[in-house]
């Protein structure tokens, strides 16, 4: 079980996101990110497409006289992969060295460098990648559609006209239709069971992915409201399977000096895994991420990923053709 790291950690910490090691602080992942920064990324920045970010009350970092920041040093440090549930050579192939350089790019970008002495590196940042894997939509479900055939056979022998009494209290079912009705509230006990399988699916999923602001806010939304409709647009994110990476940074002079974790920020972003590829979507995805890092988002951001439209004008004859 992983083990939650003390000192002050940012509201909305995830205890599955495992806490680095003090062993894991090695030469060789500084020599990782001194090579990281050799790379480049040619992606676009707004194929990315949700970023949440959070950071300790007491990270802040420092500007100079022309606004930017101060640099600031970090190790990389080998968090861990999340397969999908279907295979995906675009996400399985990496390892974390391919994935790790790509992200030192946009880090480069807000002034985080790559580490030279373990005495002075400031940041030692766990990288985290892979798939979600969404449940089943509803009406795929073999449950439900059980649901919707035991409806359909307790209306035949017991219309739904009366079923109810003119108060609108419900009747007990005649004897030609016992059977059917308890087929029906054993296919309701089903789905009941199912919807909390997929609720616990979703709340991992909105967790892993930083969605939990948006969970908190709209879960127990009133029916018919404007927070139902914002429900369910966070459902259509959830229930689909999503590339993600989430970066957690830890004070690296503690763990190596204290042995203590201390995290001082982290960044979370995903896109959908429809009609994407991981190894093509990263630099894009870190490359928006970035303006982010180390810094709090106050919450779920969104930058939707552009639509193509086609616009249809008046039809005009250009003459016919003669035959050859």
């Amino acid at each position: 079980m992983p083990v939650r790291p003390t000192g002050d950690v940012p509201a909305g910490y995830l205890p599955f996101m495992k806490p680095p090691s003090p062993l894991r602080i090695a030469t060789g992942i500084l020599a990782l990110c001194s090579a990281a920064a050799l790379c480049r990324t040619t992606a676009l920045a707004e194929e990315v497409e949700a970023v949440t970010s959070r950071a300790s009350n007491d990270y802040v970092r420092k500007k100079l006289p022309d606004g930017s920041y101060e640099e600031e040093s970090y190790a990389f440090a080998k968090g861990g992969f999340w397969s999908g549930d279907r295979n995906d050579k675009t996400i399985d192939k990496l390892g974390f060295t391919e994935v790790a350089q790509t992200i030192a790019v946009p880090l480069a970008s807000q002034n985080y460098v790559p580490a030279k002495d373990p005495k002075s590196t400031r940041l030692m940042i766990m990288v985290y990648w892979g798939t979600t894997i969404a449940p089943e939509h509803a009406s795929d479900s073999p449950v439900y559609q059980n649901l919707t055939h035991a409806s359909e056979q307790l209306n035949q022998v017991w219309p739904a006209s009366q079923q109810h009494d003119a108060f609108g209290n419900s009747k007990l079912p005649p004897a030609g239709a016992v059977s059917q009705f308890d087929a029906l509230t054993t296919a309701i006990a089903a789905v009941q069971a199912e919807n909390r399988i997929r609720d616990n699916m979703d709340r991992r999923n909105a967790e892993m992915l930083g969605y939990d602001s948006w969970w908190d806010s709209t879960f127990n939304a009133p029916n018919g409201s404007a927070q139902e409709l914002r429900k369910q647009d966070m459902l259509n994110e959830l229930e689909q399977d999503r590339y993600f990476v989430v970066l957690m940074a830890y004070d690296f002079q503690m763990m190596w000096k204290e042995k203590k974790p201390k995290l001082l920020w982290e960044t979370r972003f995903s896109v959908s895994q429809h009609n994407n590829e991981f190894d093509k979507r990263l630099g894009a995805m870190a490359a928006y991420a970035a303006q982010y890092f180390g810094q709090d988002t106050h919450g779920l951001t969104h930058r939707p990923i552009p639509e193509g439209r086609v616009e249809v004008g008046d039809i005009k004859n250009l003459g016919t053709v003669p035959e050859k």
